[in-house]
């Protein structure tokens, strides 16, 4: 599979992680591409070539396989955390582990116009995504201003869990932030997708991934303790949670 990111337009970047495209290849008849998708703590929209429909995919609480039996082309955009309700409209924990068509979100009259200026005549991957941005662009300057400024907690939460790698006591947290851990859950839901606890949990996860990446014969017992963990044992917990393996054999596939 073919797999390149890029950097929104400026206008987005509080809000887009990246705009990505993907390729897959065309394959014997019979069998499927397949590749694995690990929790990322963000919330993609997809459009697909071949009259497939386009559709979000929700928060994820453990990995998943993607399964493709012919030639596809996708072209996507993966918002920030907490950044996706204000294009969505959508309670975000609605979404979590499971995938919606955009024409049930967005309306079927602005998906199908989408999809038929993307797919409909030749088009290069930047000019599909610039089609993709200004749509993005155009739903952002209606999104509701009060939902938007509501969000302000959520972005301090945001902030502190991701710079702690997913350390922080949740109790701590809403202290900090002044507010109940009911009122903090609450509102995570909603506009992030996940509990506060398993969005901490995701982070700590996703640190743990890229430190196997990085060392060739890794301290199991070190790299817990780095990461976060209490010991080796609630590693290996999360591993088999969140991505199906225990970390040896993640290792060894990566």
């Amino acid at each position: 599979m073919l797999y390149r990111e890029y950097p929104p337009h400026p206008a987005l970047s509080a809000h887009v992680d990246c705009m990505w495209t993907a390729r897959v290849p065309a394959v014997a008849p019979g069998r499927a591409h397949t590749h694995r998708v690990l929790p990322d703590n963000c919330v993609d929209i997809l459009w697909q070539d071949g009259g497939r429909p386009a559709f979000a995919v929700g928060m994820m609480s453990s990995a998943i396989v993607v399964a493709s039996a012919g030639p596809v082309g996708t072209v996507a955009v993966r918002f920030k955390p907490g950044a996706a309700g204000a294009f969505l409209a959508t309670p975000l924990h609605a979404l979590t582990d499971q995938r919606a068509d955009i024409d049930l979100l967005w309306g079927r009259s602005d998906a199908d116009r989408l999809a038929d200026a993307l797919w409909t005549r030749e088009l290069d991957d930047r000019a599909r995504i610039a089609l993709i941005e200004t749509q993005l662009l155009r739903r952002l300057r209606h999104a509701d201003s009060a939902a938007c400024s509501g969000a302000a907690l959520i972005r301090r939460a945001l902030g502190a869990i991701d710079t702690s790698g997913g350390g922080l006591r949740i109790d701590e947290l809403a202290g900090e932030l002044g507010v109940s851990r009911q009122h903090l859950a609450a509102q995570f839901r909603a506009r992030v997708g996940l509990s506060p606890k398993l969005y901490a949990r995701i982070c700590r996860f996703r640190r743990a991934t890229a430190a196997l990446k990085a060392a060739a014969a890794p301290d199991w017992a070190r790299l817990a303790l780095d990461c976060g963990y209490f010991d080796q044992s609630h590693l290996i917990h999360d591993f088999q949670e969140f991505a199906g393996s225990a970390p040896e054999r993640f290792l060894s596939a990566a």
